[in-house]
């Protein structure tokens, strides 16, 4: 990727931030010399990946937000634009942007359907001229996920009072705990800021015979030990129910990704099946 835009002195850049560390640590500042517009998406950008992109290459990265059934794209963050010494601000750092042209969002609540909603979370769906018209053969999905004419993202977020959008979570990185949804990604970011910059981690869940499941965390810096970051994990205010137990913390090398860069949570479920011990049913 380096030798390309270098070749071709490339000014717009399509990634992930997992591909995007990799550049940072394999690519040469020259290399993307040119480079004005790289967009990155399919997984949440860190701030460690975002200031260590900058510090080396001088530009900013510009997350983004899509779904195939979008042809992809929802919303972006842009470089700012200024006219006439009024300036027009197009990132927020946490957002994902504003909707590109042409597409509207909305939240609404997750359970009831009821919106749209305004300063407060709740499930996002979008519309637009790239909306897909259907799952092919398959009208039963294409009912699910087409709600009066509504893509049902599946992602839970918030629109701020200037449009930008923030993902939150996915719906289905939710778990219920004793009757109490817990969002997998507010627990990875509190383990995150505890660990290394460049290290990360993921949160899975398991069945549970008493609470109904239980939490399973996986995380890249080998030198925190598992009952220090409990112990760490319990000092940040999060609440007693969402910490996983001691012995559900693992240190792994790498996080599971698809060759996206994407987050393999088919992988880190069957992961976080195994280190708890919890029996596999015979097909």
């Amino acid at each position: 990727m380096g030798d390309l835009a270098e070749q071709y002195k490339a000014t717009f850049l399509l990634s992930t931030p997992t591909f995007c560390a990799a550049y940072v640590k394999k690519c040469r500042t020259e290399q993307f010399a040119h480079l004005r517009y790289p967009i990155v998406g399919a997984e949440k950008l860190r701030e460690p990946v975002a200031a260590a992109f900058r510090e080396k290459f001088g530009v900013d990265l510009l997350e983004g937000y899509g779904c195939t059934e979008m042809a992809p794209v929802v919303a972006v963050n842009v470089p700012a634009v200024g006219s006439r010494g009024e300036p027009q601000r197009g990132v927020v750092p946490g957002s994902v942007g504003h909707p590109i042209p042409g597409v509207a969002a909305r939240i609404v609540d997750p359970e009831t359907g009821e919106g749209p909603l305004f300063g407060q979370e709740g499930l996002l769906l979008v519309n637009g001229p790239n909306r897909m018209a259907g799952y092919l053969g398959d009208p039963e999905k294409t009912r699910e996920a087409i709600r009066d004419g509504w893509y049902v993202t599946g992602d839970i977020a918030t629109i701020d009072e200037d449009g930008f959008i923030r993902i939150t979570d996915r719906l289905v990185r939710f778990s219920k705990i004793g009757g109490e949804m817990v969002p997998h990604i507010h627990i990875e970011e509190r383990i995150n800021a505890l660990l290394a910059s460049e290290a990360t981690s993921v949160v899975a869940a398991v069945p549970d015979a008493t609470k109904g499941e239980r939490l399973v965390a996986f995380y890249t810096d080998p030198a925190v030990d598992p009952r220090e970051l409990w112990e760490r994990l319990s000092k940040t205010g999060l609440p007693k129910l969402w910490i996983p137990k001691r012995e559900d913390l693992h240190f792994i090398p790498a996080i599971p990704t698809l060759g996206s860069g994407k987050l393999d949570l088919r992988q880190v479920r069957a992961l976080a099946t195994e280190h708890a011990g919890v029996p596999v049913a015979k097909v």
